[in-house]
């Protein structure tokens, strides 16, 4: 047989740029898969994420306080100073008020004030009677039933309590009748002091003691003065 010579393969080329194609079918064709099919469609636009807003910034750090130097000497903490006095309760006014008598005279100066006191809206336990000579005759009749019977009413204050003006218990009443019915005078003038221990509103004086006593010579009989 004749042997032929191999014609050259032809391949098809693209037309340049700005070379339309000649026909639409052929564009077309070019860009279908090679398995055949549907034509390759467009790209799809991929929209990307908004990126996120950032949140507020951290503040900084705050700057730790300085140090103290502790390389010096302690400090010293000065010690509490004693603590102020507190000024003293006021001694209340114990007001003294007299009545001229004799002796003899001072014991019935006594009941009489003794009376005017009730009259006045006394309490007879706020009255305390006490004498520097002689014992009055209600303390005695108050002892014949006992001492103990006789202290008792001190403690139980519901009347009018007789005593000697050398009284040792500690006895406070409103007002205390003195009654300087005898006795050496300095008798009189420590009764008198131990009297205005015993008060707390009135003392009142039958007789001469304590040291107006000469101021109440003038004055009327069985009237307290004030001293």
């Amino acid at each position: 047989m004749p042997v032929f010579p191999e014609e050259p393969e032809i391949h098809e080329s693209l037309p340049g740029p700005g070379v339309p194609f000649p026909r639409e079918s052929d564009a077309q064709a070019l860009h279908a898969p090679a398995t055949g099919g549907a034509p390759a469609t467009a790209p799809t636009t991929v929209t990307a994420a908004p990126a996120p807003v950032p949140g507020p910034r951290p503040a900084p750090p705050r700057p730790a306080p300085p140090r103290a130097d502790r390389s010096g000497p302690p400090r010293l903490i000065p010690k509490p100073g004693p603590a102020p006095r507190r000024p003293a309760a006021p001694v209340p006014q114990v007001e003294v008020q007299r009545i001229a008598a004799t002796p003899a005279e001072a014991l019935e100066r006594a009941d009489g004030a003794v009376d005017l006191l009730l009259d006045s809206g006394r309490n007879p336990g706020d009255i305390l009677v006490l004498t520097v000579g002689e014992t009055h005759p209600w303390q005695q009749h108050e002892l014949s039933f006992g001492e103990e019977r006789y202290w008792a009413q001190l403690t139980e204050g519901g009347d009018v309590f007789y005593a000697d003006a050398a009284l040792t218990r500690p006895v406070r009443r409103e007002v205390v009748v003195l009654v300087v019915n005898g006795g050496s005078p300095a008798r009189a003038a420590e009764a008198h002091s131990k009297a205005l221990g015993h008060a707390t509103a009135l003392l009142v004086v039958c007789g001469e003691a304590g040291p107006a006593a000469a101021g109440a010579a003038g004055a009327a009989p069985g009237r307290p003065v004030k001293a």
